[in-house]
């Protein structure tokens, strides 16, 4: 079982996401060259956060023409696990691995800070350690983050039960006050239809160990890990 942490040309929490796979959860994990076309020996791909490209255009847009993206677009396919973070979550919408966009918050000022969010699903690789409901507090640091689609898309997305976070407050309110940045409907973060890719503007890698001052985001990585390896249990039984 191996993580791996793409590295674009102005990524920058590269080391964060490798730091909460290889000491937080004790697992194998490499850095994946942007240029890199064979990842066959990754298991789940990490799309970290900063500035790809300079975020020219628009954020995440260059970087979805990197050779690496059509092996994970394929990876995707295959049904193996793709998490986007901030910067990530807004290159998988930018190649059509996610539905929707991330524009500009609407108070066109950077953010940095931590936010409370409600997990909406459980049932899906990266969440399953939590329970439906829970309020957990994850940092948030973007200028694009604000998730939007058109009617009908916001409508298939809920009906699906596709929203995977939502920003709330510290009592799990869903209302204007507790959304940072105007997203609809509080979105911070969903999943795709079959629930293997996942993106989300909040950091979970910044809160999965002690020394950086919370853990709720732990359960994100363990999660994936212990699906990886139910999984391999499940390919032994099969053989």
């Amino acid at each position: 079982m191996k993580f791996g942490v793409v590295q674009f040309p102005g990524s920058n929490c590269d080391s964060d996401c490798y730091h909460a796979v290889e000491n937080v959860t004790k697992t194998d994990v490499r850095y994946v060259w942007h240029e890199e076309t064979d990842i066959s020996d990754i298991d789940c791909i990490i799309l970290p956060g900063g500035f790809s490209y300079g975020d020219y255009l628009r954020c995440g847009a260059v970087a979805r023409f990197s050779p690496v993206m059509a092996e994970i677009v394929n990876h995707a396919n295959s049904g193996k696990f793709v998490i986007g973070i901030c910067n990530g979550f807004q290159i998988l919408t930018e190649s059509k691995l996610l539905p929707g966009a991330l524009y500009r918050n609407n108070h066109l000022k950077f953010i940095c800070k931590p936010q409370y969010l409600k997990i909406e699903r459980v049932d899906i690789p990266f969440t399953h350690l939590y329970s439906k409901n829970d309020i957990v507090n994850f940092p948030i640091a973007h200028g694009e983050g604000r998730y939007f689609a058109d009617d009908e898309l916001l409508k298939e997305i809920e009906d699906n039960c596709q929203v995977v976070f939502r920003y709330c407050d510290a009592e799990g309110t869903v209302n204007a006050e507790s959304n940072p940045n105007g997203s609809l409907n509080n979105i911070a973060g969903i999943c795709n239809k079959n629930g293997n890719v996942l993106g989300l503007m909040p950091h979970p890698e910044r809160y999965a160990d002690r020394i950086l001052g919370g853990r709720d985001g732990k359960k994100v990585f363990k999660g994936i890990l212990e699906t990886m390896k139910l999984s391999n249990i499940a390919r032994g039984f099969n053989r």
